[in-house]
């Protein structure tokens, strides 16, 4: 993978970014060093299959740590890496928190998101303690959350979140589903192969043959490949 910073630098940027913002404690880059390697490596598995702009460039995979999006998910992943096997609590807590305050992004550390995801300058989204399936790209203002019954979904493969929707609740969104810019999926089912329109009680379920996985391993922005019967 293309780094625009190498792993010791990029421990380093963390470290004094959690120092600043944080600052009842200071971070060394040794804290941080194996933690940032094995996110990096984690990274490369998410961004390789992806071929949008910004992620795959003259024939590698690209990673820049001034690309907020990219940002947003490496930080995501060294909160988790950190909560799974570093035993500092506090710093773990204060790499979701720096992730919070830099991108206005809430995924919490102990939350298991996919091995392939794009966070699509993702300003204002929540995303809970969900099941996610591969291929999830997830815009701004958007929530996955649960019901007042703390139930939350669970979310098949290649799945589009779009502008300030919302899937809340008992809901099984099966594969390749579009959530449409201000839909509510609240404790219902979408099968496979829809469209989510609208709030209740306006709202509907459509087909779709728009095939999102092959979108995200063609980086096809202006056509959405079709979904091969």
């Amino acid at each position: 993978m293309r780094l625009s910073i190498e792993a010791e630098a990029l421990a380093s940027y963390v470290a004094q970014q959690v120092s600043v913002f944080f600052p009842d404690n200071p971070v060394e880059v040794a804290d941080l060093l194996s933690f940032v390697n094995k996110s990096l490596d984690r990274v490369e598995a998410c961004f390789s299959p992806i071929r949008l702009p910004y992620y795959f460039e003259d024939g590698s995979t690209a990673f820049d740590h001034h690309n907020t999006d990219h940002y947003a998910c490496f930080l995501y992943y060294l909160s988790n890496t950190l909560f799974r096997e570093s035993g500092d609590p506090n710093l773990t807590k204060r790499v979701y928190a720096l992730n919070k305050l830099l991108h206005s992004l809430d995924i919490f550390y102990e939350i298991e998101m996919p091995d392939v995801f794009v966070l699509a300058h993702p300003v204002g989204t929540v995303l809970g303690r969900a099941r996610y399936g591969n291929y999830l790209c997830v815009y701004q203002g958007c929530t996955v959350g649960a019901n007042t019954d703390g139930v939350y979904p669970t979310l098949g493969e290649g799945i589009v979140m779009y502008p300030g929707s919302q899937v809340v609740g008992d809901c099984r969104i099966g594969d390749n589903c579009w959530i449409a810019s201000n839909a509510l999926v609240m404790d219902t089912n979408v099968p496979s192969d829809s469209i989510a329109i609208g709030q209740p009680p306006n709202f509907e379920i459509k087909p779709s043959r728009l095939d999102v996985r092959q979108w995200l391993l063609n980086g096809a922005h202006s056509k959405i490949p079709e979904r091969k019967p």
